[in-house]
């Protein structure tokens, strides 16, 4: 396991330690013109739950591999956070938001893995 793929299953655990739901992993490392390897996407079912995920994403990943975000935006409305790891877009939406930009279809050629949610 490389690098980049750790830091996505230190974001997926982040995700769930938050009870974040709806985790998709899109792997774009195989297509030409992607910003970034991959996706990390889910949803959360209020502003303070989106917040709170995308917290414990990254502490869970700085204590884990010491890496921050390079950047992170939306926090302030909180219905789209999008966290920059440079190999790695977080995206953590309230339902409809996702729903509406459906970000897992944006790039049809990539592969998806549905991380199935935690009771």
């Amino acid at each position: 396991m490389n690098e980049t793929e750790k830091l996505v299953k230190n974001i997926v655990k982040g995700i769930q330690d938050k009870k974040g739901s709806g985790i998709v992993v899109a792997d774009l490392s195989n297509i030409d013109g992607t910003i970034c390897k991959y996706f990390v996407i889910c949803q959360g079912n209020s502003p303070q739950q989106v917040e709170a995920i995308a917290g414990s994403v990254s502490d869970y990943v700085r204590e884990t591999t010491g890496e921050k975000p390079v950047n992170c935006v939306g926090l302030g409305n909180a219905v789209w956070v999008a966290m920059d790891y440079v190999d790695v877009l977080v995206h953590i939406f309230l339902p409809e938001t996702r729903s509406y930009y459906d970000l897992e279809h944006l790039w049809e050629d990539a592969k998806l893995e549905k991380v199935p949610d935690i009771a």
